[in-house]
């Protein structure tokens, strides 16, 4: 019996070490952009995954507006969002 508890304690060492490592931090993550995304607004200026700078004009359910030049607005999708982008730095 003892023996076999001897042989599994390395095993469960490396699934908690392997939690602390990836798991843990991949969720922490995913719940940051999560926040992100929601906390989206009329006004501000973001990259896509794509590389597309721009200033959103409308949101919607799944998707923004997004003017990237004067007079040119596509339309993505929210979680193609990776980053918000300081006030003014769309010129």
């Amino acid at each position: 019996m003892l023996s076999s508890l001897g042989s599994m304690l390395p095993l469960v060492l490396m699934f908690v070490v392997l939690y602390f490592v990836m798991i843990r931090p991949q969720m922490k993550r995913q719940k940051e952009a999560r926040a992100m995304i929601e906390a989206l607004a009329k006004g501000d200026e973001v990259a896509t995954a794509g590389g597309v700078l721009g200033r959103i004009t409308s949101l919607g359910e799944q998707y923004l507006g997004l003017e990237i030049a004067n007079g040119v607005e596509i339309k993505v999708q929210r979680s193609a969002v990776v980053q918000v982008l300081p006030k003014g730095a769309i010129k």
